[in-house]
């Protein structure tokens, strides 16, 4: 245990009670399994981890760079955490973290920034801070610097893990900062992987989602592959019941891929895949690594294997050069597609990004009115999917969400929302139902 974490401990103990930390995070998948895995560091070192308006002595930030307005959110999460405890020590890690460390160690109340090389280590930073007049100290290296992986998984909700198997990317998308934020694709060996996951597998959790920022890349480094990985995962033994895998670009998922998660025994029917745009004009001035011909390929040879599958899609609107003629060509595109769902992104500039000295630029009140339409058409697919469903058997795995009007949530293995009056028995529980009403709010109803 750190300086920092004694001090604090044997103070708090005389207090009759532990230091606290409580934590905020922003964005992904992948920065929630790397809260949760800090998280576990300070609780090791001492601290209790509480809620965020119980008044912790430390306060972490994980920020994201993706989300729009990330100093606006930083900011107001910071004043949030000093207004219920004007003594506490706040730090903010995370992509923005790397990106902007000079402009968020000025936002006030902030006493530690840290970089994506120095995030795992807070409390030996706090530790260091310890007795420093400094009101604010900012750690960030520089990114090409950053080589280590770090492994990390999401604990605490019992029925479902996000596990880090990949971090990083070696891309060029012309919109995209996160490389300059996370560095370059690395990942852990498949050996060392399947250990981590093997720790997972004796938890409680019966679902683990894949996560990274290109997961398909995995093993880019050491001659590994992806797929490896997936056959390994896939013989494991313990709780775990579902491995789902998130976002993983077209180009990078192959057939053998698509033909293991078809016979896979614990790999479910559920892939996101990016598409960002329909036009492939756009697809070029984004610098995409593949074509619309290949998405379309890979759509149809997942229908094929598995009709019950779902498939999401990223999408960007507003992106420099989306004439009124390209914008159509996603929104039909996307119309006659076999997938389920989007996420609409409205494309914002960021700085130190090639498309934000591209012509063309698309007004920000056209970019609003084109999400909507998207999202609209998603609502449709989702809506058309779901009746797909109707009358079909699934097991549905129950969460411990509790709605305000008194209902849980689960999922199927193919991500059907499904919906059922509480009852804490069947928190973490598979249950076989028919998939029978829809209701007003979208979801099956038992």
């Amino acid at each position: 245990m750190g300086a920092f974490a004694i001090k604090n401990y044997y103070f708090c103990r005389a207090m009759n009670q532990y230091p606290k930390v409580s934590f905020y995070t922003l964005g992904c998948k992948l920065n929630f399994s790397e809260t949760s895995t800090i998280a576990r560091g300070f609780e090791e070192g001492g601290f209790a981890k509480v809620k965020f308006e119980d008044h912790a002595d430390v306060y972490v930030i994980n920020t994201c760079s993706v989300t729009d307005n990330a100093d606006k959110k930083c900011r107001a999460i910071v004043r949030k955490a000093k207004r219920y405890n004007p003594q506490s020590k706040v730090v903010v890690v995370g992509c923005y973290a790397q990106l902007k460390p000079e402009e968020i160690v000025k936002i006030e109340g902030v006493d530690l920034v840290l970089g994506a090389n120095e995030k795992f280590n807070v409390l030996q930073h706090l530790q260091e801070l310890e007795g420093s007049s400094d009101k604010g100290k900012s750690i960030a290296g520089e990114i090409e610097e950053v080589h280590e992986f770090h492994s990390s998984y999401s604990m605490g909700d019992r029925t479902r893990t996000f596990l880090k198997v990949q971090d990083g990317c070696d891309y060029s998308c012309t919109f995209c900062t996160i490389p300059l934020a996370r560095g370059k694709s690395r990942s852990q060996s498949i050996g060392k992987t399947l250990e981590v996951a093997q720790e997972v597998e004796r938890s409680d959790c019966k679902e683990v989602v894949l996560t990274g920022v290109n997961i398909g890349d995995f093993g880019v480094r050491n001659n590994e592959k992806f797929i490896d990985l997936v056959k390994g995962l896939d013989l494991l033994n313990g709780n775990v019941h579902r491995y789902r895998i998130s976002s993983i670009e077209p180009n990078l998922l192959s057939d053998d891929v698509i033909n293991f998660v078809a016979e896979s025994r614990k790999f479910v029917p559920h892939f996101h895949i990016p598409l960002q745009s329909g036009s492939p004009e756009l697809l070029k001035r984004m610098r995409r690594r593949y074509k619309r011909d290949l998405y379309t390929d890979r759509v149809a040879t997942i229908k094929r294997l598995m009709p019950e599958a779902c498939i999401g899609v990223d999408v960007i609107v507003g992106f420099p050069g989306e004439t009124e003629e390209r914008f159509l060509e996603t929104y039909e595109y996307l119309q006659q597609l076999p997938v389920s769902y989007f996420h609409v992104f409205t494309y914002s500039e960021r700085d130190n990004t090639l498309a934000k000295e591209l012509d063309e630029v698309v007004p920000k009140e056209v970019r609003l009115l084109r999400s909507k339409q998207l999202q609209i058409l998603s609502q449709k697919k989702k809506h058309a999917f779901y009746e797909s469903q109707l009358g079909k058997k699934y097991e549905v795995l129950w969460e411990a969400e509790k709605s305000d009007t008194g209902y849980m949530f689960g999922f199927t293995k193919n991500y059907v929302k499904v919906k059922r009056l509480h009852d804490e028995d069947r928190v973490n529980q598979l249950e076989q139902i028919i998939l029978k009403e829809i209701d007003r709010d979208g979801i099956f109803k038992v």
